[in-house]
């Protein structure tokens, strides 16, 4: 007699939930893969430090003895604005570009936490450009005070104004990285990211002026003024009639932009589809 047995019952098996750490691996291995990624920071670094060079050396140094920090020798806006334009493209890029090839629908099935998602690209570029900006800062600093050198014009980085100078200089790349990145997942669209970055971080702190309060507050509360008056070892003149921003109102500035774009973006990510 034949008897039929069931067979046995096997438990599904589930894999663990993906770690913040291995979110943070998965970014970098994206960021580090793309072949453009290296020669872009390259040619950038170079671009910023060759400016500075070209700046300080068009500038005609004293005779003898030392001179004021130059802000606009050391960080001269040509190479600087580059940086900013730099850096906020390749954050946007770092979102936008999955959205555009549909990769970002395999990276939510794989990990359908989609705020530490953005919280991971989040932190992979600001890693990434923190070095990058302190390697523009520390060379363009470094280049202009050997060019003065020859002038006996060189400062120590422990003259008044000098650090502050530095490290605002070294922080403008990742602020403006995360910004970049918050209006790509906000926008999810390459061409508008670019143009409202470009507009908001270049084209919009030179179209207000210090002469009227609510013209200097909202020039004031952008993240290029903040770094132009971050770089400043002068305060405001006696008896002029601009308004100037504080040094603690500009570092605030560097806080809340990237901040306020990044949780937006998480905010969003989570209530709307890929």
């Amino acid at each position: 007699m034949t008897t039929l047995t069931s067979a046995p019952r096997t438990t599904p098996v589930t894999a663990p939930p993906a770690r913040f750490r291995d979110l943070l691996a998965a970014e970098w291995i994206k960021t580090r893969s793309l072949r453009s990624t290296p020669w872009t920071i390259a040619l950038t670094l170079l671009f910023v430090i060759g400016s500075t060079a070209v700046a300080t050396l068009a500038d005609k140094a004293p005779p003898s003895g030392p001179a004021d920090f130059r802000p606009y020798d050391a960080y001269p806006p040509a190479g600087y604005w580059t940086l900013i334009l730099v850096a906020s493209s390749m954050g946007a890029l770092t979102v936008v570009s999955e959205y555009t090839t549909g990769l970002i629908r395999t990276t939510t099935v794989a990990v359908p936490a989609r705020g530490s998602i953005v919280l991971a690209k989040a932190a992979v570029t600001a890693a990434l450009w923190t070095a990058v900006g302190t390697t523009a800062s520390t060379g363009s600093f470094l280049i202009s005070q050997a060019i003065l050198n020859g002038h006996h014009a060189d400062l120590p980085i422990t003259h008044p104004g000098v650090l502050r100078a530095l490290v605002a200089s070294a922080l403008l790349a990742p602020v403006c990285a995360l910004v970049g990145l918050g209006l790509g997942v906000l926008l999810r669209h390459t061409a508008g990211t670019m143009v409202t970055s470009i507009f908001t971080l270049v084209m919009l702190p030179p179209m207000f002026s210090d002469s009227s309060r609510w013209s200097a507050d909202i020039k004031h509360a952008l993240v290029s003024a903040a770094w132009n008056r971050l770089i400043q070892t002068w305060g405001p003149e006696p008896g002029s009639l601009g308004y100037t921003a504080t040094v603690s109102g500009s570092w605030l500035v560097y806080t809340l932009w990237p901040l306020i774009t990044v949780a937006l973006a998480v905010l969003v990510v989570r209530r709307r589809d890929v």
